[in-house]
């Protein structure tokens, strides 16, 4: 299977480089993904539940990064395997271009599955592809992209202004101010 695509990501080249490098910003874009570890600046270890027609499995593999060229891209390249459901392989070329304010990312996959997920038949496999495709990259720029200009967030009619580490793990406060806000005290 080859897939070929371009995404218009609305924030700089340098934070969607640095947020494709980051294994929380990852994990929380890949549908399905329960855990990812990084074992070094080029291998991961992730761990993905997907549902692919009728079979669902839980895929665990290998990712390792080369042809790095920060911040304008790198190779990516996988191996996985679900158990009885299969095994799948391939690689993404991404590459980064800026364009003023935004960041265009290119990317092409070439895939390959055994097992049965590969008996379901190719056209299933690719629509599932690139509906998961879409998925990351949804969630992706949430994470990564800040709000048009003109809408404001809660965070930022409050002051706190936190991009998107602080999307990721800036909800801490919220329960605090919450309590306080109910009875009046600290917590």
């Amino acid at each position: 299977m080859d897939m070929s695509d371009t995404r218009t990501i609305a924030a700089p080249r340098e934070v969607v480089w640095a947020a494709l490098n980051d294994p929380e910003v990852l994990k929380a874009s890949i549908p399905g993904c329960e855990e990812i570890e990084k074992h070094s600046d080029t291998e991961m270890a992730a761990k993905v539940t997907l549902k692919i027609g009728p079979v669902k499995a839980s895929f665990k593999g290998q990712v390792t990064l080369s042809d790095i060229d920060p911040p304008k891209g790198y190779t990516i390249s996988g191996e996985g395997t679900g158990g009885a459901a299969g095994h799948a392989k391939g690689s993404a070329a991404v590459r980064l271009e800026e364009e003023g304010e935004n960041t265009i990312l290119h990317y092409d996959v070439k895939a390959q599955v055994g097992g049965k997920i590969a008996q379901l038949g190719g056209r299933l496999i690719d629509s599932t592809a690139k509906k998961l495709a879409g998925q990351f990259f949804d969630n992706f720029s949430s994470i990564v992209a800040p709000p048009p200009e003109g809408e404001e967030t809660e965070e930022a009619a409050d002051g706190n202004k936190k991009g998107w580490f602080g999307k990721m793990f800036g909800k801490k406060g919220e329960k605090a101010e919450k309590d306080v806000a109910e009875d009046g005290s600290q917590p």
